[in-house]
């Protein structure tokens, strides 16, 4: 399988970009937290005490910047994710799959993660992290499920007007963190697969296309959809 672009590349420039931002007000806070502590920790036990407090407050609260949602810690599991979903796909069979990774989708502030291209059909798949516990987990599922097939609609009509011949897309979403039950879930007419098993799903699927027309709808989503920029 020739694979194209970088996966997660756009999501981990994201992160990086969110981390430079605010780094010296992050870090002035987090020396004045320990600072505090260790002072209070001085008077009562030595300086020896104050500055071990102070060590584990700044650490204690660099932990806690670093694993607390929010937007940094998002963009942080997506490209962590994709990077994961880009390593799956890679097993696919070099002789009939083209993947494309972090690709732009024109005309949305979106990005299409990963587009295979292969013997069996065309798949848009969308890389999420589910988190354990989460009390909207099958919200977020659907919204996942629902930003999947509308992407997969429009890589369906802008290749089918490249190509001029009708294209249809399955959308994919593969599940990272707390798995799913083996076989995936349904919502709607998108499928959340655990990670290790969208490979398989794809690969196993009936061939609808011969080697020659992969090359060709391939060409063309490299035309249409170029590497998104960081």
């Amino acid at each position: 399988m020739r694979s194209r672009g970088d996966a997660g590349a756009s999501a981990r420039a994201r992160y990086r970009a969110l981390v430079a931002e605010h780094r010296r007000e992050r870090l002035l806070v987090r020396a004045l937290v320990a600072a505090g502590a260790g002072v209070v920790a001085a008077g009562l036990g030595g300086w020896t005490a104050g500055t071990a407090a102070a060590v584990a407050v700044f650490a204690g609260h660099a932990a806690c910047m670093w694993a607390r949602p929010g937007p940094m810690s998002g963009w942080r599991q997506g490209a962590r994710a994709e990077r994961a979903t880009g390593r799956r796909l890679a097993r696919l069979d070099p002789a009939g799959y083209r993947v494309l990774h972090d690709r732009a989708l024109p005309g949305a502030a979106t990005n299409i993660d990963h587009l295979v291209i292969g013997l069996t059909g065309v798949y848009v798949i969308a890389s999420r992290h589910r988190r354990r516990f989460a009390r909207t987990r099958g919200e977020q599922e659907r919204r996942a499920a629902e930003v999947a097939a509308r992407i997969g609609a429009s890589v369906a009509a802008l290749l089918s007007a490249e190509l001029d011949y009708k294209l249809t897309v399955v959308p994919l979403v593969a599940v990272h963190g707390a798995q799913g039950p083996r076989g995936g879930t349904r919502h709607g007419d998108v499928l959340l697969l655990p990670v290790k098993e969208v490979a398989g799903e794809v690969a196993e699927r009936r061939a609808v296309f011969s080697a020659e027309q992969v090359a060709t709808i391939a060409d063309a989503a490299a035309r249409v959809f170029p590497v998104m920029r960081s």
